[in-house]
């Protein structure tokens, strides 16, 4: 049993009272792959589905294919993931795994979440712009349009308490405890030393004295190939595989750094800072950190973002240290002094402050053009819808269409249309809908309720038609025997 399962009982408790909770977690205790499955069948996901953002493409399908495997099915079934360029989900996905940047465009195009019970906020210490525009986008629509939408934001490093007052002091979950023990080594490195050698220098030695695979921590793309390159030629060991793993990698390159060594073979896998977060590579038992890592800064000057090499944090470092203990007792490797860990900066700095804000920028004014108002009456518009007052339903609807011009709310007015038991004008709304959204990927389905609607309408009029003629009619005289007792004819059936 994972550490994180002592922890599921007080996180469901929180959140089944609570609109919003903080699982505080270290690395190894199983929070990504646990937490999604124990809570989807929770009172309050009802018939939803549950999204969890993860900081990475790799992290988010290898999350959704550890869950998967757990429940014995295929990627796509119960468990899916959306990331760019790739998407693996069905009608039958109660767990979606997606990117932060991909939640973003998820929530700009649905500010209501229509489906979604809750969202999970997984390695949210790491601060990226797109983790904390989702969950400032998210913590808005709970406000506004879902005050039924829970949130959850998890990390191994996270200062629980200033995240729960974001949160509106929101209950903080903690689990504690590794799996495995991770014994910490300390390797000087010499400064006019490049940092590929002292690299290389480590992994000999962690060869030679450990067992297991082991992962190295570099800073980037080159560093990577450059100690690939030299692993190759100094260790002459056809039993032991070098494997690159980047962010620029293709998808099934990736896959490979991650998958099982055959028997009777050992792996060094070379990664930058995608490794430290949401990732388990199994049979690794030794970590190698270089205390380096590459990072955005923009520069005011030129108006450029840059690449800067810097060094880890002490809460990176212990991630990377935790990746030692995920399947058993190891060792972590670091390449500097002990008494410079405590030298090291406590947190990352949140992306916020360091990079360019173009793009958040035109993404708040593209939330903003929704004014409070359109959120409003789109929340009125669907409780009424929910208690059949389609009359209601219908007029919030139109408000909200007005105020903001989102041609998805046409949907809305047509199903409040349809409930006041006018198909045809329901049909002239999807009918808009399809004028402004020609490329609909489901525009067959909508024309086909196009179709059914209108059908829908010659029924009614057949109805109509009918109840006019029958009232229309003469009615025979009353006989004398039946006239004092005779009671009026039913209504048709169907008339208005």
């Amino acid at each position: 049993m994972l550490p994180i399962h002592q922890a599921v009982p007080t996180l469901k408790s929180a959140l089944a009272f609570n609109a919003c909770a903080v699982l505080v977690a270290p690395p190894g205790a199983g929070k990504t792959t646990v937490v999604p499955l124990a809570l989807v069948d929770e009172t309050w996901v009802g018939h939803g589905k549950l999204i969890m953002l993860a900081p990475r493409r790799l992290a988010a399908r290898a999350a959704a294919a550890r869950m998967a495997a757990t429940l014995g099915e295929a990627v796509g079934d119960t468990v899916g993931y959306r990331v760019r360029m790739d998407t693996r989900v069905s009608p039958r996905t109660r767990i979606e795994v997606v990117t932060e940047g991909v939640f973003t465009r998820m929530i700009l195009d649905d500010p209501g979440l229509d489906g979604v019970a809750g969202v999970i906020f997984d390695e949210f210490h790491e601060r990226s712009l797109d983790g904390d525009l989702g969950l400032a986008f998210a913590r808005d629509a709970q406000a506004q349009l879902r005050d039924d939408l829970r949130l959850l934001v998890m990390s191994a490093t996270l200062d629980g308490a200033a995240i729960s007052r974001l949160l509106g002091d929101a209950p903080v979950i903690e689990s504690q405890g590794r799996i495995y023990p991770v014994q910490t080594r300390y390797l000087c490195r010499h400064q006019a030393a490049r940092v590929e050698d002292q690299t290389v220098k480590a992994v000999r030695v962690a060869l030679e004295r450990e067992s297991g695979n082991v992962l190295v921590f570099l800073p980037g793309q080159g560093e990577i190939l450059r100690v690939a390159e030299r692993l190759r030629a100094a260790t002459g060991d056809a039993s032991v595989d070098i494997a690159p793993l980047y962010g620029a990698l293709e998808g099934a390159d990736q896959d490979l750094a991650l998958r099982p060594s055959p028997p009777g073979r050992r792996k060094v896998v070379l990664a930058t800072s995608i490794a430290q977060t949401s990732l388990t590579i199994d049979g690794v038992t030794t970590v190698i950190d270089a205390g380096l890592a590459r990072v955005p800064r923009y520069d005011a000057g030129s108006g450029l973002t840059r690449l800067a090499t810097v060094r880890v944090t002490r809460a990176g470092a212990d991630q990377r240290r935790g990746r030692a203990g995920r399947t058993a007792p190891g060792v972590c490797y670091r390449l500097w002094d002990e008494a410079e860990t405590r030298g090291l900066i406590a947190f990352d700095r949140p992306e916020i402050l360091e990079t360019d804000l173009t793009r958040l920028a035109l993404d708040l004014a593209r939330w903003g053009d929704r004014d409070v108002e359109a959120r409003q009456q789109y929340a009125t518009g669907k409780l009424a819808y929910e208690r059949h007052d389609y009359a209601a339903a219908y007029e919030a609807f139109k408000r909200a269409f007005r105020l903001s011009q989102r041609p998805e709310l046409l949907f809305n007015i047509a199903s409040a249309l349809a409930g006041l038991e006018r198909p045809h004008d329901a049909a002239e709304e999807l009918r808009a809908y399809l004028r402004l959204a020609p490329e609909d990927r489901d525009r067959p389905a909508i024309e086909g309720r196009i179709q059914a609607l209108e059908e829908e309408q010659r029924i009614v009029d057949l109805d109509r038609a009918h109840a006019t003629r029958s009232s229309a009619a003469p009615s025979a005289p009353p006989t004398r025997e039946s006239s004092a007792t005779s009671e009026p004819a039913p209504a048709v059936h169907g008339a208005p």
